[in-house]
């Protein structure tokens, strides 16, 4: 009877596991299905087998862009990570401004992505935007649609602006769950402000920064929707990063079939590093304890 009490939980679960179905495993058992075939039409098809991905593989384009991709999400990571721990070091523990920073640090997240598109093509416009009228006005000239330089550091500043809350938030909430006693033994000790740092407040992070690196990394590999509408991925391809050149055989070309190998293909590679940073920082946090 108590066996029975316990699976039965099961059933709680099972509606979870038919949502991820129709979601995720139907779409993908699709798209390896087109991976493999050439299809002409209804019941028209011809079995290809791997032609596709070596196809995919053997694009020079597709190589530009895996390149450009990872230079962007070590970007990102080099920057949003330690700037988010710095800004969440500053913030208050107690009082009203706690609420005020918190709220302020959330307005960016709640944004559509396609609309913090357009807010920065409005923003950095040459000649009516507020940041590239400013900086022309300087004497240098800007403009992203342009100049692939501006139009990277564009980008940048963009994705900054909107994830960087993200990490704040859960560094923020990784420093809150240390004890104070935490403080007050250091205190005793008459530890620095970087030892308190490196051997409390860093190592009890651990776990939400891991978090953080792995969100911002899949999601900044993913990026599609903001430098699509600042950029389209120009000037050039300067900006065409996976997503938007997948995009652009699946839409552009209609070539279902190079898309649907070069969808698998992203998907394991964000698999496969998500699960290589996942074990590098848990080697990290046990050499740290050890």
């Amino acid at each position: 009877m108590e066996k029975w009490a316990s699976n039965k939980a099961w059933f709680l679960v099972l509606p979870v596991f038919v949502i991820v179905a129709f979601s995720a495993i139907l779409p993908l058992m699709t798209v390896v299905n087109y991976s493999v075939q050439d299809i002409f039409g209804p019941g028209q098809s011809v079995f290809v087998g791997t032609e596709f991905f070596k196809q995919v593989l053997a694009d020079s384009r597709l190589h530009e862009a895996l390149l450009r991709q990872f230079l962007f999400s070590a970007l990102v990571l080099l920057i949003e990570i330690p700037l988010g721990v710095l800004i969440a070091l500053a913030m208050p523990r107690k009082g009203v401004w706690v609420s005020a920073c918190l709220v302020t640090l959330a307005l960016p997240l709640l944004i559509p992505w396609n609309v913090i598109g357009t807010i920065w093509i409005i923003f950095t416009r040459p000649d009516i935007g507020l940041l590239g009228s400013t900086i022309n006005h300087l004497g240098l000239a800007f403009d992203h649609t342009a100049s692939p330089m501006d139009a990277w550091v564009t980008v940048m500043l963009m994705e900054v602006w909107h994830w960087t809350p993200l990490v704040v938030l859960l560094a923020y909430a990784g420093l809150r769950s240390i004890p104070e006693a935490y403080y007050q033994a250091a205190k005793i000790d008459g530890a620095s402000s970087w030892a308190i740092f490196r051997y409390i407040q860093l190592p009890k992070m651990r776990g939400v920064l891991t978090i953080a690196v792995l969100l911002r990394f899949m999601d900044s590999f993913l990026i599609y929707a903001e430098p699509f509408v600042l950029t389209g991925g120009g000037p050039g391809n300067a900006t065409t990063f996976l997503s938007i050149y997948l995009v652009k055989i699946a839409l552009g070309q209609f070539d279902l079939g190079p898309a649907a190998a070069f969808s698998i293909i992203y998907f394991l590679i964000i698999l496969l590093f998500s699960f290589i940073f996942y074990q590098a920082l848990q080697n990290v946090g046990k050499g740290g304890r050890s």
